[in-house]
């Protein structure tokens, strides 16, 4: 998962100036419904299918390398679609574009639940992630068409609400259909809301779109951003297994050679879908790196957080989705003062607090080891993350926001909500070389002091790129099993610490990006964007 909750700038399009369409109040009214649930079905599933990542690789006889993939497949699609699906919509439709893409959604999380093997749920999640990417930016235009200027505002706080609602939820509930009926069930409850949702588009939701802008749409960009970060992502998380092998150098060698060329794309065509001219800017450019560190620190270690909960700690599936809770409630209700401190400090105190607070909160994640007391290590260090995040996201949206033009507001927004996952995405694959070597290692160095037969010893390194999922056979007796959980647990844990550690330093540099590239003047929410 990227992000618990709704990502930075996520309301830049329901902000912008352009003009609503002529609709009755009652259009408005379930456009904003399908909205919300449009949001929510693609929110509730990135922490839902992270609770269920456990249950996933024990059925489905997973390396952890494939459970990266099942949340880097999805991620991969829908952060490099991203801002080709607001195109899309502007272009020929935003209800068309979002009902396509829900379509999408649904038939991808049907097929998620009849796969069979990690690599069908890959492919599956994939198509997932493109569903995603139609139907997130769409819900938001939709919302922005249809309501006139000064209703705009009161929009976004009831879609901020109830995306909160659903976000908080989400995670128990699903939780709980993981541990008590299957892990298929974190995909088949998408049905029924896709479902009402395609039935509210299609008979109360009016069309529109953006006549006067007929540009292409980036479809060049869009694959070069498939390959750099595939190929890129496919070495990282493949890396464990030989860095020098073929597969990782052409994977490697192939998403840089990509990454290149899209940036070249980018800087030499009319209507790019990354507009590099945007970083020119020094307040943009200071919170897309902000961004980039401080999202890559909560994507990537929050990946890994229910793995610890569930295969280390022994929580349950629902009890692993409620520790998010309190991080989603603290957002939440500290959102209409978190905005407000721009309009007292400025922006660049709060993106310096902000994520310090949150450095801390990591910090405090590296510290539990096996069975912890709950309310003094992890419900502790999810609060102070909760709280340095939500000191962090109202103004970091309105730097970004006020940063470029009014004409460019939905361009800027996209491209952060982008970064943010692009961030996650790199972060998972990059942490998980980092927690598998130090785990290797400690499982070797302990497993050589346990006093387990050597037979035991040599099937337990042979499941190793399993993690904390690693299968003691049936064999091998109790007092040898305590044993062998203890060291694999401890072994998890160890690489844990180190991927916390990472994250908080990350947080930290974000802060001292912050700090050094914005200036925070003229950034206030009412006042006015410059215009270039």
């Amino acid at each position: 998962m990227s992000h618990i909750g709704t990502p930075p700038c996520d309301n830049g399009r329901v902000l912008s100036d352009a003009p609503a369409v002529p609709c009755s109040v009652a259009s408005r009214r379930w456009t904003l419904v399908a909205a919300v649930l449009g949001s929510s079905l693609a929110f509730v599933d990135g922490t839902v299918v992270n609770v269920a990542l456990p249950a996933i690789q024990r059925e489905l006889n997973a390396a952890v390398s494939d459970a990266q993939w099942v949340m880097e497949a999805y991620a991969l699609t829908l952060a490099a679609l991203l801002l080709v699906g607001g195109a899309l919509g502007d272009r020929y439709g935003r209800r068309l574009i979002f009902v396509i893409g829900v379509s999408l959604f649904a038939i991808a999380s049907f097929t998620c639940a009849l796969s069979g093997s990690a690599l069908q749920l890959i492919a599956a999640r994939a198509v997932q992630g493109i569903g995603a990417a139609l139907l997130i930016p769409g819900s938001l235009a939709l919302v922005s068409s249809a309501y006139p200027l000064a209703e705009r505002g009161a929009a976004i706080g009831t879609w901020s609400a109830f995306s909160g609602i659903t976000t908080a939820i989400g995670p128990v509930v699903g939780g709980y259909l993981v541990e008590h009926y299957s892990w298929k069930w974190a995909f088949l409850v998408n049905l029924p809301v896709s479902c009402v949702l395609l039935i509210i588009c299609l008979t109360k939701v009016p069309e529109s779109r953006n006549r006067e802008n007929q540009s292409p749409v980036d479809l060049r960009g869009a694959l070069l951003a498939i390959v750099a970060l595939g190929g890129i992502v496919f070495a990282l998380i493949d890396a464990p297994s030989g860095w020098f092998s073929a597969a990782v150098l052409i994977a490697g060698a192939a998403g840089v050679i990509a990454l290149v060329l899209f940036f070249w794309v980018e800087a030499h065509q009319d209507s790019p879908m990354l507009p590099l001219r945007l970083f020119r800017e020094r307040n943009f450019a200071g919170a897309n790196l902000l961004t980039f560190l401080l999202y890559a620190a909560l994507g990537g270690s929050l990946f890994f957080l229910p793995l610890d909960l569930i295969q280390v700690q022994g929580y349950g599936a629902t009890a692993a989705g409620a520790v998010f809770m309190p991080f989603i409630v603290i957002m939440f209700v500290l959102s209409r003062w978190a905005g407000r401190l721009v309009d007292v400090f400025g922006s660049k105190l709060p993106l310096v607090v902000g994520p310090v607070v949150a450095s801390v909160g990591f910090g405090m994640f590296a510290w539990p080891t096996i069975n912890p007391n709950y309310w003094v290590t992890f419900f502790p260090a999810i609060c102070v993350l909760g709280l340095g995040m939500s000191v962090t996201i109202a103004p970091l949206t309105t730097t970004v926001m006020n940063s470029v033009g009014t004409d460019l507001a939905g361009t800027a927004s996209g491209v952060n909500n982008a970064m943010s996952r692009v961030a996650g995405l790199l972060a998972i694959a990059v942490f998980g070389v980092v927690l598998t070597h130090q785990f290797d290692n400690a499982l070797a160095t302990a497993l050589a002091h346990s006093g387990v037969a050597p037979a035991t010893v040599v099937s337990i390194l042979a499941e190793r790129q399993k993690l904390a999922g690693i299968v003691i056979p049936a064999q091998v007796s109790s007092q040898d099993t305590l044993v062998l959980r203890r060291v694999i647990g401890l072994s998890f844990v160890s690489g844990f610490r180190w991927v916390m550690t990472i994250s908080s330093a990350l947080a930290l540099l974000s802060a001292i990006s912050a700090w050094f590239l914005i200036d925070g003047k003229g950034d206030t929410v009412g006042s006015p964007a410059p215009q270039r």
